[in-house]
């Protein structure tokens, strides 16, 4: 089950074209047919937005060089996966986050093989593996979890 949260997503009103940007995260980024999936990539993103290691707008955190896939910004999007990740994109905008990303600001694609000490992991969906970036003797989960289906 997904949660929303308290208060406002954004310090600004959002634009149709963060959007846009939100949606092309999620869709890009979650297999394509995960709602569960696409809400941990859009919390993702909104944690980056509220970072100041990052850009403060959606678009600016989706369109960062070598962060998310490539083309993400600029690749056709199409079929019933592109309305569901519009539909999520406003409802992750609205404040709705995923439960188990907390503060999490990262993931890799859920096959991948990570060797760095400082990933702690927090949830696998949409096929991918979100984690956090913490010191080596705070990880307590240093290896991607069993696939989550929310």
């Amino acid at each position: 089950m997904l949660a929303g949260c308290g208060g406002s997503a954004s310090r600004h009103p959002l634009s149709a074209a963060e959007v846009d940007c939100m949606a092309r995260a999620m869709y890009f980024e979650s297999h394509r047919s995960s709602r569960d999936g696409m809400v941990a990539v859009g919390t993702v993103v909104m944690n980056r937005v509220h970072s100041d290691a990052f850009p403060d707008t959606v678009c600016g955190v989706v369109g960062q060089k070598n962060q998310f896939a490539p083309g993400v910004m600029s690749k056709p999007m199409s079929g019933a996966s592109a309305t569901l990740a519009r539909e999520t994109a406003q409802a992750v905008i609205a404040g709705e986050r995923h439960p188990k990303i907390a503060r999490a600001k990262f993931f890799h694609a859920a096959w991948y093989q990570a060797s760095y000490n400082n990933m702690h992991y927090v949830v696998t969906t949409g096929g991918n593996a979100f984690y956090e970036k913490r010191r080596p003797e705070l990880v307590t989960s240093p290896y991607p979890l069993p696939a989550f289906k929310g």
